[in-house]
């Protein structure tokens, strides 16, 4: 199985350097998960690492489709603020 990167990936670079298997890269318009290298981190880490430093929320998701970084868990971000929150990141 393989995580997925979303279109909510604002490509801030946070999760390129923590994958153990080099899955994650630099594309547009956000970053990929190549799902051939993707292990989900087993062995390495007891959570996927990129999951757990994506400060965007729903932006990584399992294989069932599900966001492994859900709403508001990482970012504080309240979701009727995100849209404002990506704006104000995508312009610097």
């Amino acid at each position: 199985m393989a995580l997925t990167i979303v279109e909510s990936c604002v490509n801030c670079w946070a999760c390129l350097d923590v994958c153990p298997s080099d899955a994650i890269v630099s594309a547009e318009p956000h970053f990929l998960i190549e799902s051939k290298n993707c292990t989900e981190c087993e062995g390495d880490y007891a959570d996927p690492q990129c999951a757990s430093i994506c400060p965007i929320e729903g932006a990584i998701l399992n294989a069932f489709g599900d966001p492994i970084n859900p709403k508001g868990s990482l970012t504080g971000i309240k979701p009727e603020l995100k849209d404002d929150a990506l704006k104000e990141i995508q312009a610097r």
